[in-house]
């Protein structure tokens, strides 16, 4: 999976902002980087606070750019810049605080395209990463929400490995039956991106009208419009878990279907669902969890976990320098 997105970016070398720049995992992920040479880290915050924690941990950060807000030559136009996107919202005052933080700062470095991707979140919440996201970078055309998805790996008995999507498991607490069919099409286009065909289940207790109830018709409502606007997608719903992933059962409760018994995308009903979802995938299932992977978004803008180790920094570096468009 990480070769393919290396290979990518490569071919088309890229550069990320961290809006931490002195966390030690950010620093850590950054000195992998930097030896790699296809994704440069654009580290926000003072550069001799920056270098002293680099030597204090013992990493070679030589080659990365650092930029301090206190001393950026271009603010005045940045300020300009972000009260004209929030006009009638916040005066050049206001623009001015914001950008003395790390989040909105880095975010108006993506906007002005001093870099090309973000990463955020050792130390911000996902709120707190996303809200100068919505505000600054905004959603694709034709997109109403930002959704996210995680992206699941562990080694398959034949050697190879086997990844999951699984969707919407950060952003969105109960989404309406449109959201989920946008969260639906995006969750099938970033699957995609990591080598996956994707079979896409809409998940319930209840299968094929076995059960009842407002959740049942919701999901049933979100699989029966994507199907009828992407006829070429794979996908199946409402379906219970187990009809989702075990052949067995799928014979009996949903025999025919070409997603039951084979789905490797799921969309979950709601924030509930799907955060304990990939949560039970990831520790009782050994599946390596990557994301969340924020969708819907005009630029790739990620959220880290506030516990994350370094190692998790680089991988999830890769993936949002990755989602760059060629």
């Amino acid at each position: 999976m990480f070769e393919f997105l290396i290979n990518k970016l490569k071919a088309h070398p890229r550069k990320i902002v961290f809006t931490e720049g002195t966390d030690p995992r950010v620093l850590e992920a950054s000195a992998r980087l930097l030896s790699g040479t296809f994704l440069t880290p654009v580290l926000v915050g003072d550069p001799e606070e920056i270098q002293k924690v680099a030597e204090e941990i013992g990493f070679n950060i030589r080659g990365a750019e650092i930029i301090n807000p206190a001393t950026f030559e271009d603010m005045e136009k940045m300020v300009a810049e972000l009260t004209a996107l929030r006009k009638g919202k916040v005066t050049e005052e206001q623009a001015r605080e914001l950008l003395k933080q790390g989040n909105y700062f880095g975010t108006m470095l993506v906007k002005m395209g001093y870099a090309d991707s973000l990463l955020g979140g050792a130390t911000y919440s996902t709120a707190d990463t996303v809200r100068p996201a919505l505000q600054i970078i905004k959603t694709k055309p034709g997109n109403k929400i930002v959704s996210s998805c995680f992206i699941l790996v562990r080694p398959s008995a034949t050697g190879d490995r086997e990844v999951l999507a699984m969707a919407d498991c950060a952003i969105n607490i109960n989404p309406t039956e449109d959201e989920l069919v946008e969260i639906g099409l995006e969750t099938a286009a970033t699957a995609k991106l990591f080598g996956v065909d994707p079979k896409m289940a809409y998940l319930s207790y209840s299968t094929y009208g076995s059960g009842k109830g407002e959740d049942v018709d919701k999901m049933r409502g979100a699989c029966a419009k994507l199907k009828a606007i992407a006829p070429d997608l794979d996908v199946d719903g409402e379906l219970q878990f187990d009809a989702a992933v075990s052949p067995k059962v799928a014979h009996t409760k949903c025999p025919g279907s070409s997603v039951a018994g084979h789905a490797n995308t799921f969309i979950f009903p709601d924030i509930n669902a799907g955060n304990i979802g990939y949560k039970i995938a990831q520790r009782l299932g050994s599946f390596d969890a990557y994301g969340p992977i924020l969708q819907g978004l005009n630029a790739p803008i990620n959220d880290l976990s506030r516990g994350c180790n370094a190692q998790e920094v680089y991988s999830m570096a890769i993936i949002t320098a990755g989602l760059c468009d060629d």
